[in-house]
């Protein structure tokens, strides 16, 4: 049967609409997707087997849940997922305050309403999408935001005295009534306004003031948190975490593979950006090889966390930089290289906090560190170490005595995709060892490129970035220019 057609608390009454709190159409959803085998969470990646089973027992035990964890572990987005838990519209008195339910009036203009209108009451029917109320904590949010004050205009307009319930104006948290009420990084709210949760969470009722205002609110309370100890703005005071019936933590991606899939689904391209460059997946793994370097790094406060975001910003970049380059030259379409990876530095020094020896060496430098790892890691991956030869044969050798001999070759940000070729052709024997050792010869420039910057790690050749120039030689010619130069100046 279509409830919605329904307008009347009459007709609703006649019928066999069942009317349920908020955390029974939670639970009582739940219990049918998965007993469908259905997704409940579309889009969460990395957590099926950690943090969306901990909230599904916590959602089938009716509490109000916190979830504990560093930035960008997708906290906010599980809570707005929890929505499709609701049901997809339900019955309020049209013009009430409170999204008063017929059956269960709370405020004083609802049971008005009801008293003057009896079975004609009007209904009005709200989607699951309404009941979703969000807040950002911070420590100017004061208790008559979230739950409410006397408001003097209204008891001006009114010819009402102030001890009259209508004189009150409701905040955020009753007007979230039958609704999902979301609060972000609760440390940030001040201890006093924390205090104001309280009888919420354990009674259902609010307290305005010097009012005797019960009110049993039907809400399902989400919190969201940094740890504690992240940093000395603030903390969850004792007594409210107490009444916060289940505390989950979130994670990050525990791989590289899981952390790929996540980026490529949140990432956000134009058209145009995705018809013009392709991205290897040995490109995407080098960026989430160098983002797990961050959440390691000495230079990184590990309490602060390295957000997912930086993934995806950084993969938005490195297709921005290979974009770019391609309108510069008129390129149709190019595929991303090393070179583009210069590219991801501001993406990573935005989001990276770092800890005092970082800022010695400085954000950019960590940034470039961080990019110069992961690349050294996929060379020992993909290729033989140079300090190892194998059975008295130096895959090297050839490339050995071309730089040795006075050769460099340098590669800018900005070359066409003929003078790239063209310029890493020109180095002998960079393309047999790619070959050799590449996985059916795909992404053979990009692997050519990798050579070149993962000798340079391993200190076989010289690497210089200047200008979005990125220049390899030899490491002696290079030590003997920079002497020549330091003994003239």
């Amino acid at each position: 049967m279509d409830y919605t057609k329904i307008t009347t608390f009459g007709e609703l009454k006649k019928s066999n609409f069942q009317n349920r709190t908020v955390k029974e159409e939670l639970r009582q959803n739940l219990v049918a997707k998965l007993k469908k085998g259905e997704k409940v969470f579309e889009g969460i990646i990395g957590f099926d087997h950690t943090v969306i089973p901990d909230i599904q027992r916590a959602i089938l035990s009716s509490h109000n849940i916190l979830l504990l964890g560093l930035r960008g572990q997708a906290k906010t987005k599980i809570a707005r997922l929890l929505t499709q838990l609701l049901d997809e519209y339900i019955p309020v008195i049209e013009g009430s305050e409170l999204n008063d339910d017929p059956f269960n009036p709370l405020s004083r203009n609802a049971r008005d309403i009801i008293a003057e209108n009896g079975d004609n009451t009007k209904i009005a029917w709200i989607h699951r999408d309404q009941r979703y109320v969000e807040k950002l904590a911070t420590p100017d949010v004061s208790v008559a935001d979230l739950i409410g004050d006397v408001d003097p205009i209204k008891a001006a307009t009114l010819k009402l005295p102030y001890s009259d319930e209508r004189v009150i104006h409701f905040g955020l948290v009753p007007r979230a009534n039958k609704s999902i009420f979301v609060i972000n990084e609760l440390p940030d709210l001040q201890p006093r306004i924390q205090v104001s949760l309280f009888n919420i969470l354990q009674e259902g009722d609010i307290q305005i003031r010097g009012f005797k205002v019960r009110m049993p609110l039907d809400i399902v309370f989400i919190f969201t948190a940094n740890p504690e100890d992240y940093t000395n703005r603030g903390s969850i005071i004792t007594p409210l975490k107490d009444r916060i019936e289940s505390q989950i933590l979130t994670h990050y991606p525990t791989s590289t593979d899981i952390a790929k899939e996540i980026t490529r689904q949140e990432a956000k391209f134009s058209k145009a950006q995705s018809d013009t460059v392709k991205v290897s997946e040995i490109a995407r793994d080098i960026l989430e090889s160098t983002v797990f370097n961050a959440r390691e790094s000495e230079y990184i406060d590990e309490k602060s966390g390295v957000s997912a975001r930086m993934s995806i910003s950084a993969l938005e970049n490195l297709v921005s930089a290979a974009e770019r380059r391609a309108l510069i030259n008129d390129d149709k379409t190019t595929e991303i290289r090393i070179t583009d990876f210069w590219g991801v530095i501001p993406a990573i020094t935005g989001k990276a906090e770092l800890v005092y020896e970082g800022e010695q060496e400085g954000p950019h430098n960590v940034a470039m560190s961080l990019i110069t790892d992961a690349l050294e890691d996929k060379f020992d991956i993909h290729f033989p170490n140079p300090d190892k030869v194998r059975e008295g044969n130096d895959d090297y050798e050839v490339l050995r005595l071309w730089f040795g001999s006075g050769n460099s070759i340098t590669l800018g940000a900005d070359d066409s995709d003929a003078v790239y070729q063209e310029k890493l052709n020109s180095v002998p024997g960079l393309k047999n060892i790619a070959k050799e050792y590449s996985e059916n010869g795909n992404d053979l420039y990009f692997m050519m490129e990798l050579i070149l910057n993962g000798l340079a790690a391993k200190e076989v050749v010289n690497f210089n970035l200047d200008n979005q120039m990125t220049s390899f030689n030899d490491l002696l010619s290079a030590g003997l220019s920079d002497l020549d130069e330091n003994l003239f100046n």
